[in-house]
């Protein structure tokens, strides 16, 4: 299994920078391993906008917001990964959405579900956006 990283723009490119950026891969790679970890093209503070922050999902044009992120969309397809892991919601929405509407390859998944799997403490009923490779991890009698 791959995996890659969002990147979100509200705490990477305008607050943080490339040092919350470095603590993101940091704790994507103890989750995941560093050998199942692929970085985006470009990463860190160059990342793409996902295209849905903002209040772009609300606002009610989803033709717009889809078109805005096709370059995320050709981003992540250019990776291989079978999971986009996504540490803020409105990234989340955003690239599950761009998967299911073009019917890409990849499973977009929250940074917390993945580390509480990785804990054992991820339940039955939170496993929604996992692929069929991850939903029984840790599940105990499955």
């Amino acid at each position: 299994m791959k995996f890659t990283v969002q990147d979100p723009c509200q705490l990477v490119r305008k607050s943080f920078g490339d040092p919350v950026a470095e603590d993101l891969r940091y704790v994507v790679k103890s989750v995941v391993g560093e050998e199942n970890f692929i970085d985006m093209t470009p990463n860190r503070s160059n990342n793409y906008c996902c295209g849905g922050g903002g209040g772009f999902l609300q606002a009610g044009y989803p033709d717009e917001r889809r078109q805005y992120g096709e370059m995320k969309a050709n981003q992540i397809l250019s990776t291989g990964a079978g999971y986009c892991i996504t540490p803020c919601h409105n990234c989340h929405s955003q690239i599950h959405d761009l998967s299911e509407i073009r019917d890409h390859p990849w499973q977009s998944v929250h940074l917390w579900t993945l580390i509480c799997l990785s804990l054992g403490i991820l339940g039955e009923n939170e496993r929604e956006y996992l692929g069929q490779d991850l939903k029984n991890v840790a599940m105990y009698g499955a």
